[in-house]
């Protein structure tokens, strides 16, 4: 893997009473979110060649809303739910196979993994907004692990 793109589920609907929160769906301002981190992707050429995408409805609704990535290889993954940066990065390292691989999850994981992956520390980061992207770049044949990647791009809408 070169490049491990993060993707934070845009901003959901608040719980309904009673709501199982894996089923919170986008809200509007996410659902636009969502589009404009589709195109920020794909101006800047970082289309993926794998997607693991958290099985939560406002994530899959977020991957839905990117438009099309032109990747074939889209896989739901029930770990990135509630994952701690330490599962994330397992996994990121069983995908390494992938040229760009784009994981859409959740915080605190994310911003964590970011962070430990870029500064070597899961403490010391500053936070990843809704529908926030973070591209991380590895050496050709790196193992994933703390200090590893070079944070290349952060964005958010």
């Amino acid at each position: 893997m070169h490049h491990l793109i993060l993707l934070r589920h845009a901003h959901a609907e608040p719980p309904a009473a009673g709501q199982d929160d894996a089923q919170r769906p986008l809200s509007a301002i996410g659902h636009s979110e969502a589009v404009a981190a589709g195109n920020w992707l794909r101006e800047h050429g970082l289309l993926p060649t794998r997607v693991l995408c958290s099985p939560a409805v406002r994530a899959t609704e977020t991957l839905a809303a990117l438009g099309a990535l032109a990747c074939s290889d889209m896989r739901t993954e029930p770990a990135i739910y509630g994952a701690n940066p330490g599962t994330l990065a397992a996994l990121a390292d069983n995908h390494r196979d992938a040229e760009r691989l784009l994981i859409v999850g959740h915080n605190p994981g994310l911003e964590q993994l970011a962070a430990l992956l870029h500064s070597g520390q899961t403490g010391d980061y500053r936070g990843m907004p809704p529908a926030a992207v973070a591209v991380l770049e590895f050496p050709a044949g790196a193992t994933i692990e703390p200090g590893a990647a070079r944070l290349s791009h952060f964005w958010w809408p």
